[in-house]
């Protein structure tokens, strides 16, 4: 009896088994962003590479969001045990509790993401200096920035939505490993789509959702301890 309670105790938790079940988790995750955001990625394909389409583009990425959300929630709460994976569960639980906080920092970042797209795209119209440009691109890459903290600290925690706006500004700086780790994610992701397209960086969600968190750990961790009972 003793022996076969050891087995037991040693199936499912071994370094292979480990892998595995992270391989399931992040295969199940992605089928669910992928499901979750189809109703915004299938008119997306269909629209023309046009400026005029940003609006849009802003609408058919809201699903986006919640999935993200959802996603982040799930792979945080893995258990890298073979005989006891739930990423559906856990996916739909997250997708449920955090909708809504996450559509609130969502779509005003959508909306100042469109509208600075739209000024750097008819940028010639509006007679400015050029130097212009780089003051708004940094302006998209600081709210790009602070929207990833966000993601994550309404994800994962339960807070009004003016003290995730502000404890992800907080952290842009007090977190700079952070902050530095996804502009890196950020690269990545622009040569994903700049080398392949949008589909190829849709197929690996999971994955990058996973880089997410894993470099948003000490973020997590100062939370956890300075900022939740």
């Amino acid at each position: 009896m003793n022996d076969n309670a050891r087995v037991g105790a040693r199936f499912g938790t071994g370094p292979l088994s480990r892998v595995m079940a992270l391989v399931y988790s992040l295969l199940v995750v992605e089928l669910l962003l992928v499901l979750t955001t189809l109703p915004g990625l299938v008119p997306l394909f269909l629209l023309d590479r046009h400026a005029s389409n940003l609006p849009l583009v802003a609408l058919c990425a809201l699903p986006l969001g919640p999935a993200l959300s959802a996603a982040l929630y799930a792979l945080r709460h893995h258990r890298p045990d073979l005989t006891d994976l739930n990423p559906a569960t856990l996916f739909w639980r997250g997708y449920r509790a955090n909708a809504l906080g996450v559509l609130a920092i969502w779509v005003p970042w959508l909306a100042w993401l469109t509208i600075v797209a739209l000024n750097l795209s008819y940028f010639g119209a509006a007679g400015v200096p050029g130097w212009w440009r780089v003051p708004l691109l940094l302006i998209a890459l600081g709210a790009t920035l602070w929207l990833g903290n966000a993601l994550v600290i309404t994800s994962l925690f339960r807070f009004r939505v003016r003290d995730v706006a502000r404890l992800a500004l907080h952290f842009l700086g007090y977190a700079p490993g952070v902050t530095l780790g996804n502009v890196c994610l950020l690269v990545v992701a622009a040569g994903i789509v700049w080398v392949t397209s949008e589909a190829v960086l849709g197929l690996l969600g999971s994955v990058l959702v996973l880089a997410l968190l894993r470099n948003s750990r000490p973020l997590v961790g100062k939370v956890e301890k300075e900022f939740t009972a």
